[in-house]
């Protein structure tokens, strides 16, 4: 009497699909949604004649829709100018931030002193107060402080030192905590030795500490990049003079005085949206890692 063995492969069974999870998608799904929808209807908004929806309003099938809109006001607000005010803010003030930041974070976790701890957290406390507090203080002090030759109307106040400078003072406390936590992740060997072979402080800074951080630097980089580049509140409160102001402060251009068009100011905002969205699908990567950097400490 023969016997028979099915070889075949045992068929794959399906996971039921549980209500929970069901429910989750659907909540992540209207969650998408409702974060998209107020884009959305300012691209539908931008490419409708402002005629249109007066006539209509802006619930209403449109007749046409064109890039009218993002033409004018590209050309109406000047935004190269502005575009290049931003980057003499942003470009410098990124860059010495990180400057900074690095060589706070080297020397308070490289080195054991007793005030180690507290002088960070003197540095992270910044972060910690609310920039509305201080808003008549500086804005007297700007205006109190002169800079003859520096800048072009002589005082701190009305100038782009004045936005860099701000902006590294509130930005710094938050890299050097970050960057700290991740320079105690290093191996300590490697500046024990470096410093067996004579090498001194700053080079160890510099030539092995600091190469060792592009991940860190990076990631803090592209999200300082696109923090300053949206800044809106110490543009307005600092800078006075229309041509001096960066890119999203200069939207205010496009709002007249008796008569405001929705629609052009809609085009105006998506079209300074545009470098961000750049930076942030270039650098991808970069900015999802800092959203966790220094979150494990070694």
């Amino acid at each position: 009497m023969s016997t028979t063995v099915a070889t075949g492969a045992p068929a794959k069974q399906r996971t039921p699909v549980r209500p929970a999870r069901v429910l989750l998608h659907v909540f992540l799904a209207g969650t998408a949604l409702a974060w998209l929808a107020p884009l959305l209807w300012a691209i539908f908004a931008a490419m409708r004649p402002y005629s249109e929806t007066s006539n209509k309003g802006y619930v209403s099938w449109p007749d046409k829709l064109t890039f009218d809109n993002f033409k004018n006001a590209f050309v109406q607000s000047d935004m190269i100018h502005y575009f290049v005010n931003t980057l003499i803010i942003a470009v410098p003030a990124v860059l010495i931030t990180l400057l900074l930041s690095s060589m706070v974070a080297f020397y308070v976790s490289r080195f054991d002193f007793r005030l180690n701890i507290a002088l960070l957290l003197v540095f992270t406390a910044g972060n910690l107060l609310p920039q509305q507090v201080i808003i008549t203080p500086l804005y007297r002090l700007y205006l109190l402080i002169d800079l003859p030759g520096i800048t072009m109307s002589g005082k701190l106040y009305d100038s782009a030192l004045g936005l860099v400078l701000i902006h590294v003072a509130f930005q710094s406390g938050f890299c050097a905590f970050v960057l700290s936590n991740y320079m105690r992740m290093l191996p300590h060997e490697l500046t024990e030795a470096a410093l067996v072979d004579g090498a001194s402080v700053w080079r160890m800074y510099w030539q092995i500490v600091l190469p060792l951080c592009k991940p860190a630097m990076a990631a803090l980089g592209t999200l300082l990049s696109i923090w300053i580049y949206n800044d809106f509140f110490w543009a307005i409160v600092l800078i006075s003079t229309g041509e001096n102001m960066p890119i999203t402060s200069a939207l205010n251009n496009l709002s007249g005085q008796y008569f405001t068009d929705p629609n052009l100011v809609a085009a105006g905002a998506l079209l300074t949206a545009i470098p961000t969205l750049i930076v942030y699908f270039v650098l991808q990567r970069q900015f999802v890692s800092g959203l966790t950097l220094g979150a494990n400490k070694g």
